[in-house]
């Protein structure tokens, strides 16, 4: 199997379910090693051992991604056990949107907390461990979100979003003396469990309205594996894709 995927050691936040569930049952099927980090651990552990089952090798570590010791603990778990990191899959996010006059605070804490903090705790787990090797991937997920001017609504998640696209493209600048490779992959609606993460319950109707098209999330892992199975010296550093009935 000469993909370019076969044999790397990949880890994978957020990976109990959607995007990063995908990904892992994909990549291990390419011959990859995957390990998975999630809060929910019978999850993760249980997509690990079916994956063993299978042929493949698979690691589930529990990991909350606002806390940097713990992704820390992810990717030093990935090292310990294979003796390397190729590809870091900085997966983990939610969304619970509301119109910024309503004042929920916690929900922008946790927004700004896992998807642009748990972007950087993954980046900062890895690099050390990619810089050393001088061979990396290191894969940030945004969302169409990220692209656009934010809609009522939407307005804090998008930021989050345009926030990992900035983190992003500066990584990648940064990261050239090390022969290191960056994507980062912005999903439209992608059949996942991320309408359940509204908060409010208009909002959270308006949203799975918008999810009636959404696409199986296979269609984000087929995006991951085409960007890691590149040649070492191509760089796919972005990638956004949408079902093709979504107008927004």
């Amino acid at each position: 199997m000469d993909n370019n995927i076969e044999g790397k050691i990949v880890v994978i936040t957020g990976a109990s379910s959607g995007l990063g569930e995908a990904a892992a049952r994909y990549l291990s099927a390419q011959g990859a090693t995957v390990v998975l980090g999630a809060r929910r651990a019978d999850r993760i552990k249980s997509i690990a051992d079916e994956l063993a089952r299978k042929g493949g090798k698979a690691l589930a570590v529990t990991t909350d991604v606002t806390h940097f010791d713990e992704v820390k603990r992810l990717v030093d778990t990935a090292v310990n056990a294979y003796r390397r990191i190729d590809v870091m899959i900085n997966n983990a996010g939610l969304m619970p949107n509301s119109p910024i006059e309503r004042l929920k605070i916690d929900d922008w804490d946790r927004m700004i907390d896992v998807n642009i903090k748990g972007v950087l705790y993954g980046i900062a787990a890895a690099l050390p461990y990619m810089k050393k090797q001088m061979a990396g991937h290191i894969i940030n997920v945004s969302s169409i979100a990220g692209h656009k001017i934010p809609r009522p609504g939407t307005t804090v998640y998008a930021a989050t979003k345009h926030a990992v696209r900035a983190l992003s493209e500066g990584l990648r600048q940064e990261v050239k003396p090390y022969n290191l490779r960056t994507t980062v992959i912005s999903p439209g609606a992608v059949d996942t469990e991320l309408p359940e993460s509204v908060t409010e319950a208009d909002i959270r109707e308006n949203v799975r309205k918008i999810y009636e098209i959404a696409i199986p999330a296979e269609s984000f892992a087929r995006a991951v594996a085409f960007a890691i199975s590149q040649p070492q010296d191509v760089d796919i550093n972005e990638i956004l894709f949408r079902p093709t009935r979504q107008e927004v």
